[in-house]
């Protein structure tokens, strides 16, 4: 009976122990993605994303979609991804200057002359090594470094001539020196506001216009508030994908890598899907009543031949930005 009662406790111990270390083997990991806008390119990478790791990690990681800033209005997100409170988030560039001022470079005019030429000179190997290194001492690292769309400049008057800038005060994607010293430059006021706050202000006319793109005009209907919308000249909208460091490496080496490869092969989407979903939300603005306007190749120049030296000027302050925006500035040339 003792044999038996000794043999029924070891059991039980044994069992106990199993049991223990079964949540340790299938710990579950959750990654929340965070994003200001929904149903565009940026939704579309989370999605593919999210299937593939997923899929590949067997349920070892949940990923979580918020779009329509559901975790908080941009400058809380990102404060949220330097902090771990949040594995990832996409933000239009400006927000993570605050971060790590290299990722001024991406907003240069001049620099990318289209997403694909944009998306050709990301991609290049040599680039995406030196991406890699951006964040790294606030613990923050760029999964996608994201050309979103050509840069949009939505105002109720519209914009047609450099002179038509003047006085009009514009909400800027961010309140970095390169979001807001090349459009002081032809005589814009900046306004610095977080998407979700441009609404409003664009409805009681705080604000003249707001820069932007067109696919977040079309999600939130903002062709019911005004009607054109102008290219700005040489500017592409970058909306980088940054996630926190430490997160990643606490997944593991091998959950590390599944997440790592499958934000890569998501990254697809913003080459030729991206540029049919740009095309798609104009021809949508332009249906409601809305008007896109392409300012004449004069006025162009004229507002490059303005606001470049101001970016330059900016950019090379510092060091590191320097380098960094000398080595795009190669790279955008071999891929012309």
């Amino acid at each position: 009976m003792q044999v038996t009662t000794r043999r029924l406790a070891v059991a039980g111990i044994a069992v106990s122990v199993l049991l223990a270390a079964v949540p340790a083997r299938a710990q579950q990991f959750t990654m929340k993605l965070s994003q200001p806008t929904i149903n565009d390119v940026t939704y579309e990478y989370f999605k593919r994303m999210k299937a593939g790791i997923e899929q590949r990690s067997a349920g070892k990681i949940k990923v979580e979609i918020y779009p329509t800033n559901q975790l908080g209005q941009l400058p809380a997100v990102v404060e949220g991804v330097a902090l771990g409170t949040i594995e990832a988030a996409a933000s239009a560039n400006g927000f993570w200057i605050s971060l790590e001022p290299r990722f001024q470079v991406l907003d240069a005019p001049g620099l990318f002359d289209s997403v694909s030429h944009g998306f050709k000179i990301l991609n290049d190997p040599d680039v995406r090594a030196r991406l890699a290194s951006w964040g790294s001492d606030k613990g923050v690292e760029i999964l996608a470094p994201s050309l979103y769309s050509p840069l949009m400049l939505l105002t109720h008057k519209g914009i047609r001539t450099v002179a038509d800038f003047q006085g009009q005060k514009i909400r800027t994607q961010g309140g970095a020196p390169i979001q807001v010293e090349p459009l002081k430059k032809v005589g814009v006021i900046p306004v610095s506001l977080p998407l979700g706050e441009a609404l409003p202000a664009m409805q009681n006319k705080t604000i003249d216009g707001m820069v932007g793109a067109a696919a977040p005009y079309v999600a939130f209907k903002y062709y019911d508030i005004a009607k054109p919308m102008t290219y700005l000249p040489g500017t592409l909208f970058a909306a980088p994908v940054v996630a926190n460091r430490r997160w990643l490496k606490s997944l593991g080496p091998e959950l590390e890598a599944i997440v790592r490869e499958e934000s890569r092969k998501a990254e697809e989407v913003f080459g030729d899907w991206n540029i049919n979903d740009i095309q798609s939300k104009e021809e949508i603005w332009k249906k409601n009543g809305g008007e896109m306007i392409t300012i004449s190749p004069e006025e162009s120049k004229r507002y490059i031949d303005a606001v470049s030296p101001v970016a330059a000027s900016i950019l090379s302050a510092n060091p590191k930005v320097k380098d960094d925006y000398e080595a795009l500035l190669a790279a955008a040339k071999r891929y012309r």
